[in-house]
């Protein structure tokens, strides 16, 4: 199956057209949607981040205290490489499984930490990155989750610069300020089409 990696930093909007996609056909498969679940009440990874880091880092209700941990892997660097030592397997397993079952006429990936990771460029056919200045990345993080600026720039802090996402992408939508719902949809489409081609020609090449 033809293969996209969509990235994008927090904010950019990369959910929004990955909905685009999926609504026009594709198979969307996003790893920040796995992640939650795996951390949610009941999820698969409750049990070994409460080992690994306490009681403290899980909610009454069972499940993981995203603030704790955030505020954790911040002040130390060794406990992000233990949560992404259990996190990170559990996600691609479930990632293959759900890959395995795709059905769309190509396949996204939606990866937020795509480019950091190192690990996807030989394992898609294109990275699409959804391109938005941080000023607006923050904007749009504050109204919708009310975190701090300053917790939003320890994340995006964490996240790879708009210059590094860009030097990785084969495409590019932009969803700035000035980005209304209509163009973002348009560029979203051009490129929906221009990959329902190469599917189409890749599978032809097949058969």
């Amino acid at each position: 199956m033809y293969k996209i990696g969509l990235t994008g930093g927090i904010g950019s909007g990369k959910s929004r057209v990955a909905d685009f996609f999926q609504e026009w056909g594709a198979s969307v498969i996003d790893t920040d949607a796995i992640a939650h679940e795996l951390t949610a009440v009941g999820g698969a990874a409750i049990e070994p981040l409460r080992a690994a880091f306490g009681a403290g880092m899980i909610t009454p209700e069972g499940a993981l205290n995203r603030q704790a941990m955030r505020d954790a892997v911040f002040r130390d660097p060794s406990a992000r490489l233990r949560l992404e030592a259990i996190i990170h397997p559990m996600i691609g397993r479930v990632t293959q499984e759900r890959a395995a079952l795709a059905t769309g006429c190509y396949l996204v990936f939606v990866v937020p930490l795509l480019v950091e990771s190192g690990r996807w460029r030989d394992k898609v056919d294109r990275i699409c990155v959804v391109d938005c200045d941080p000023a607006t990345q923050v904007a749009r993080v504050q109204a919708r989750s009310g975190l701090t600026p300053e917790v939003i720039a320890r994340i995006m802090s964490a996240q790879a610069s708009r210059e590094e996402r860009l030097a990785v992408a084969d495409d590019v939508v932009l969803n700035d300020k000035d980005t209304s719902l209509q163009a973002l949809a348009q560029s979203a489409r051009i490129l929906h089409d221009a990959w329902c081609t190469a599917a189409r020609q890749r599978q032809a090449g097949t058969d």
